[in-house]
């Protein structure tokens, strides 16, 4: 059996050194420990992360579900996964379950409760991933879930929208999970170069790295 120590992360890989920590170290693993469990005080700086992330006009469009292992929102989550995701998002410590609120009405026809509901969803969820790294903790986000049938276990009301999971934990031994899914955690991490995600004028104009 594998310490921890001996079990090193995946990052950062080439051309994430010059980045601050929690960014450089965050990866998202799939082999967690299911020994390990947070604390309500751990889960509440989590979501106070999250709590405290910028939104359009301070709306705050955002909702978590929290599942900690054990508890009936997990069993929930866990019978409407993907198979892909069965086997690893159950050994997580919490997974948080993102809902975005979307309308202001549950009629198909309502207003937008925000114009910017998803993107603001998505900044939660990052403050809440890079607190999380800040603990000694790992993420992982994914959809993989049946949202339809999700939505309905959790009395999502129509005014919002089931998005994504969250799982936290820490890192556990390879050698406890199945060769499929033990690999996963050790794929090269790569990324679009700089200048397929960033323009320094029009749409055909890159940005040149190293530009003075």
């Amino acid at each position: 059996m594998t310490t921890p120590s001996e079990r090193q992360p995946r990052a950062p890989q080439p051309g994430a050194e010059a980045l601050s920590e929690p960014l450089r170290s965050r990866w998202s693993p799939s082999v967690y420990d299911d020994a390990h469990t947070l604390t309500g005080p751990e889960i509440d700086q989590l979501l106070a992360a999250a709590q405290w992330a910028p939104s359009a006009g301070n709306s705050q469009p955002w909702i978590l579900f929290v599942c900690e292992r054990g508890s009936p929102n997990h069993a929930r989550l866990v019978a409407r996964l993907s198979r892909g995701n069965s086997g690893w998002v159950p050994r997580a410590s919490v997974v948080f379950v993102t809902a975005a609120h979307v309308r202001t009405g549950t009629e198909a026809d309502a207003p937008a409760y925000s114009d910017y509901a998803l993107y603001d969803v998505g900044q939660a969820a990052a403050h809440l991933t890079l607190q999380a790294r800040t603990m000694g903790l790992h993420t992982h986000q994914f959809a993989g879930f049946d949202h339809e049938a999700l939505a309905v276990d959790l009395a999502l009301p129509g005014t919002h929208l089931l998005l994504t999971g969250i799982a936290v934990g820490r890192q556990g031994d390879p050698t406890d999970v199945d060769e499929r899914t033990a690999a996963r955690d050790h794929k090269v991490r790569e990324r679009r170069a700089v200048a397929e995600i960033a323009r320094a004028g029009t749409w055909t104009e890159p940005w040149a790295v190293g530009h003075q």
